[in-house]
């Protein structure tokens, strides 16, 4: 594997605002990163909520941080269910991070917090982030018209999840 996934500390602030801020092309109009010390220090909060997991993807080789997996919305009890969003720095798109990343999040996800299923949000013209999921076997269960506010404006969405009885079948071992 050319990745791993570990949490985010404060010492990442300036690594990961940097990408980010060299990224902002790329994330319009599909997600908002921390861009300063404020948003990443609320990232940083937000990643350690009970209910929440941050993880930043990064390159074996030299550790530097390629992008960000975040579960949010994490529910127990009848439900086990998450709420998946990621995103990569733009230096490091398209060249198959990301699917690696995503298959240790779906392990961790699913071995390690028992989680029943995640789910993942995608406004339908992010082509990049739909053929992610489509590569990891998250299937397409229906589309939300004005489902979630990004940048200040209702965008329709896609619904896109992963069970963990699918991913095992998929999985060896």
């Amino acid at each position: 594997m050319r990745v791993y996934l570990r949490q985010p500390a404060a010492s990442d602030e300036a690594e990961l605002v940097a990408l980010m801020r060299a990224s902002r092309r790329l994330h319009q109009p599909w997600v908002s990163p921390p861009l300063d010390g404020v948003a990443f220090r609320a990232f940083l909060a937000r990643g350690r909520q009970p209910n929440a997991l941050a993880l930043l993807a990064c390159r074996a080789g030299d550790g530097a941080i390629i992008g960000v997996f975040q579960l949010s919305e994490i529910v127990r009890g009848a439900l086990q269910s998450a709420y998946l969003s990621y995103y990569v720095g733009a230096p490091h798109a398209h060249q198959g991070y990301m699917t690696e990343g995503m298959e240790l999040l779906l392990r961790h996800a699913f071995r390690h917090l028992r989680l029943h299923r995640l789910e993942a949000n995608i406004q339908p013209g992010n082509l990049a982030s739909i053929a992610l999921v489509q590569r990891c076997g998250f299937a397409l269960e229906g589309f939300s018209p004005r489902y979630l506010k990004i940048r200040n404006r209702w965008r329709d969405h896609e619904r896109w999840a992963r069970r963990a009885e699918s991913w095992r079948r998929r999985t060896p071992g």
